[in-house]
């Protein structure tokens, strides 16, 4: 019964914010990297950030650092996106994911990654 659920996408103008967030549930969350993808059509899977378990680091791809930030509420197994300043290129469908890992959180394997939300919808457009 693990599973992300991701809320948060739709439209918005250029230049606009939006928050996308995930919400984890049938395994122990706090001990596990986050991190954000994105895919556009035909294309394969681009980590945009992440974070290691335990208040471990924290990764931006250039395309989305000091635009993006990510965080978590261990608490309340959750994890979010702040996305600000958003492009027409920004369009995209967003996936956010869980996977156990000591090491970096930046260069682990897609395949291995434990857990996948089902993806959601971004469109930047005026």
């Amino acid at each position: 019964q693990a599973q992300l659920v991701e809320s948060g996408g739709g439209l918005v103008q250029p230049g606009g914010s939006l928050r996308l967030s995930c919400a984890a549930s049938g395994f122990a969350f706090s001990g596990y990297a986050i991190a954000w993808f994105r895919q556009a059509p035909g294309k394969e899977h681009e980590i945009l950030s992440c974070k290691s378990g335990r208040d471990g680091e924290i990764w931006y791809a250039d395309s989305v650092k000091d635009r993006f930030t990510i965080s978590r509420d261990d608490a309340k197994n959750m994890m979010y996106l702040q996305m600000n300043s958003l492009k027409p290129d920004d369009t995209r469908v967003y996936y956010c994911a869980a996977y156990y890992t000591f090491y970096t959180c930046f260069d682990y394997p897609q395949s291995q990654i434990d857990y996948w939300g089902r993806g959601m919808q971004v469109t930047v457009s005026s």
